[in-house]
């Protein structure tokens, strides 16, 4: 890929097409852009081919078809599961666990992902694990406000957080405020 190690930052509006038309599903603001750099899967292969040839200042307007985006709704990733998965000291966490909550999940080779909880039953608790886009064409039109090549700096913060060596935040700067400055040296 040629346009590898990129930092882009746009700020954009996503939407679905529905019954209606058009329906707005997510929306950046200028002050809060989306960022990533290239070549790391930090976003769709497809958004990312669409924006990283474009130069600062550009507008954009494109539709990723659902096989670009999150692909099919399939109706076998909606699960019933036992309700003791969701126990913690041998109660079920109500905290956490009702129904319309997004939780985290792990498989047995240790991947992370999240799951939608449709319904808490007596014995069951029905998750969806499709992303909440799968079977969407997805709408996106904004502007780039930012492409340029990244710095080493950048690149090694990015690693830094992905492989979870930010250790004040576990790897997640919005875990600790989005400013990292609680002791994780991620600033």
């Amino acid at each position: 890929m040629e346009n590898k190690n990129k930092m882009i930052s746009v700020a954009y509006s996503l939407y679905t097409e529905g019954e209606n038309g058009k329906e707005l599903v997510e929306q950046t603001q200028e002050g809060q852009p989306f960022q990533f750099i290239t070549g790391f899967g930090i976003t769709l292969d497809a958004f990312e081919q669409q924006v990283a040839n474009l130069e600062q200042g550009q507008d954009f307007s494109f539709a990723l078809e659902k096989e670009e985006a999150y692909g099919e709704y399939v109706k076998e990733r909606v699960l019933d599961l036992e309700r003791e998965m969701f126990c913690v000291d041998g109660r079920f966490d109500h905290e956490h666990i009702y129904a319309d909550a997004i939780i985290p999940l792990q498989n047995e080779e240790g991947k992370r992902f999240y799951g939608h909880v449709l319904e808490v039953g007596e014995d069951k608790v029905k998750v969806d694990l499709n992303h909440p886009l799968a079977g969407e064409k997805l709408i996106f039109e904004g502007k780039v406000l930012e492409s340029r090549d990244a710095t080493n700096e950048e690149i090694q913060h990015l690693i830094k957080h992905m492989t979870g060596g930010c250790s004040g935040c576990g790897g997640h700067c919005g875990d600790c405020g989005g400013d990292c400055s609680e002791g994780c040296g991620c600033n």
